[in-house]
């Protein structure tokens, strides 16, 4: 048995561009134009993040243990050696998993009257 003290502390709140970018890292690792690029793919175009924005935010998570800056590059003839990537940390992860479960919620709270065809 757990005692309060014992529990693990409550995971971080990320705010939406931060989600947005977590989610645009996802499984692999991306320089910041990738992400720029993943978040309007995932938004369908709806949101498009500004450099100034996404380093930003990218240098908040790097900051809290989100993400990482990846050693690995990939091949020097199909990439600009200036590019960094990023990556999830496990934390990152777990904190992605936690607002999309949160996220999943509000949709099924709101599922049976805002979500019905009308």
């Amino acid at each position: 048995m757990t005692t309060p003290a014992q529990a693990a502390p409550p995971l971080p709140r990320v705010s939406r561009t931060a989600m947005l970018i977590l989610l645009a890292i996802g499984p692999e690792e991306r320089h910041g134009y990738a992400i720029m690029r993943e978040v309007a793919r995932l938004t369908d175009g709806a949101t498009k993040l500004g450099p100034g924005g996404v380093y930003t935010t990218i240098r908040r998570l790097l900051d809290d243990g989100l993400i990482e800056e990846s050693d690995e590059r990939p091949d020097a003839e199909l990439d600009d050696q200036r590019r960094r990537y990023y990556r999830l940390t496990g934390l990152g992860r777990a904190v992605a998993a936690a607002e999309a479960r949160r996220m999943q919620s509000l949709v099924q709270a709101a599922r049976p009257w805002a979500l019905e065809a009308r």
